[in-house]
């Protein structure tokens, strides 16, 4: 069995600028990803672990911290875009590996750097239930949502009233349907996805994986100040 580790962190961010080697309780945002990255691969053998960017400072500051990653891809003009898709982004990375490693992958793990708040054993977990579902193509990490579209969403209906999103008569949110927010942490593909041309990671065959902690990923400027604030002052109740 052997899994490859796609991280990838383009240059540009326009929410954040800088975001992927922003300082964060006095590390990179990376540095997070990888450090899970490597330790996740160590544990369990057959990993290799890739970086995915198209800018030069961030491969250099990779290199910096002196991780077995592997950072001599470079990341295509047209997968670097604001429209590009990170599902094609992540199967260019996994077509790069296997030529150059001569390697064939069961299992694709993409880390996704803005959202590092994961842990290995979230990881092996994930995995171990990918792993015993034969149908399964996928897995993804999740966390409880605040809202649920059954009781406290609404949208707009074709005579311009309002409703909410899901029909149901629930009287309290408790009693709704559960709900999941994705939290982008992670995403976990067996080989067969980008075999069959899948582009998007909700499928008719994918499972989710409930973070049993906090996690959230940064998309705007506050989203940093907060996790900062938390990794700083020892607000985390768990270990990255």
């Amino acid at each position: 069995m052997n899994i490859l580790i796609t991280i990838c962190a383009r240059g540009g961010s326009k929410g954040i600028p800088g975001k992927n080697i922003k300082l964060l309780n006095g590390k990179p945002l990376i540095y997070f990803s990888l450090s899970t990255a490597t330790k996740f691969a160590e544990l369990i053998g057959n990993v290799d672990v890739v970086l995915s960017t198209d800018d030069q400072e961030i491969k250099t500051a990779v290199e910096s911290f002196g991780f077995n990653i592997d950072t001599g891809y470079l990341r295509p003009e047209f997968l670097a875009s604001d429209t590009a898709g990170k599902i094609d982004a992540i199967h260019d990375v996994f077509k790069y590996a296997a030529q150059k490693n001569n390697q064939q992958y069961d299992y694709v793990i993409d880390l996704d750097v803005t959202s590092p708040l994961r842990t290995v054993s979230d990881l092996q977990q994930a995995f171990e239930a990918l792993k015993c579902n034969e149908k399964a193509y996928n897995i993804f990490s999740v966390s409880p949502a605040n809202r649920n579209p059954y009781f406290n969403m609404v949208e707009e209906q074709a005579d311009g009233f309002f409703s909410t999103c899901k029909k149901g008569a629930f009287l309290t949110r408790q009693s709704a349907p559960k709900v999941y927010d994705m939290n982008a942490s992670f995403y976990i593909y067996k080989a067969k996805f980008f075999s069959e041309g899948l582009k998007t990671a909700i499928t008719e065959w994918s499972l989710v994986y409930e973070v049993p902690h906090l996690c959230f990923d940064l998309d705007h400027p506050i989203d940093f100040v907060m996790m900062a604030f938390l990794m700083e002052n020892g607000h985390l109740d768990f270990e990255l």
